[in-house]
């Protein structure tokens, strides 16, 4: 559980969050300035390369310590509630206003599914949530600098391979992030080690949803699964309290 600094506004805290929607932006740009500079050829080799590292740092979080029997259902459960919510369908709606603003050029499909994969890769993951509420808790940025610096390398390949979605993500990243942080107070007794190992690994079974599309391995509407984060929350809490 994280201690609290009372000399510490929590609201400055957003300066990390800040520094990590920049550190998107600037990456995207950097990506888009080399997607715009090679031929369809040898971005299909740097979307090869980016689900390759994507499907590496998915297996790595995956088999991190997590439980099955709490991964199982929790994805099971949490991926049939977000069918029947479409979440995805609703991200990708969310994604296609984003750019009729910001790139009304570019192809739809290709926009909302690089802001939508972005998301999810730059805000699931316990590095998300610890450093959000270490921030706004104790003005420790070492967490969500360090996330920043590689967020920012992933969004240069990300976006040479997916376009201007991928920066339109940062808005994500400054919601998510910057909610956290600010709702740092009232999370910090929910943050306990075991949780935040269930996160971590489920966060990984996310991740190489994004890594099977990316590689055209298999379909999959990631973002229907998202409820599961929150049954693996539910799920971890009962286990500790009841003991089981």
């Amino acid at each position: 559980m994280l201690l609290i600094d009372d000399k510490f506004s929590y609201t400055a805290g957003m300066i990390a969050t800040f520094v990590n929607t920049i550190a998107v932006i600037v990456g995207g740009l950097l990506g888009l300035l080399l997607k715009g500079r090679i031929s369809e050829r040898y971005r299909d080799t740097v979307t090869v390369g980016v689900g390759l590292v994507t499907l590496v740092l998915g297996m790595s979080m995956a088999l991190s310590g997590g439980a099955i029997l709490l991964i199982l259902p929790a994805l099971i459960i949490g991926g049939l509630i977000g069918t029947v919510m479409r979440i995805e369908s609703g991200i990708l709606k969310a994604g296609d206003a984003l750019r009729k603003v910001m790139s009304p050029s570019e192809e739809g499909g290709q926009f909302s599914r690089g802001f939508l994969d972005a998301t999810i890769l730059f805000c699931v993951g316990p590095m998300t949530i610890v450093g959000s509420i270490e921030a706004g808790l104790q003005g420790n940025y070492d967490v969500l600098f360090t996330k920043s610096a590689m967020d920012g390398f992933m969004a240069i390949v990300l976006a040479a391979s997916s376009g201007a979605g991928v920066i339109a993500s940062a808005l994500s990243v400054l919601v998510i992030q910057g909610g956290i942080t600010l709702g740092s107070e009232a999370l910090a007794p929910l943050v306990t080690d075991s949780i935040l190992s269930e996160i971590g690994s489920l966060g990984g079974y996310l991740i190489l949803m994004i890594a099977l599309n990316l590689l055209n391995l298999k379909k999959v509407k990631t973002a229907n699964f998202l409820p599961s984060l929150f049954l693996i929350i539910l799920f971890t809490w009962v286990r500790d309290y009841f003991g089981i």
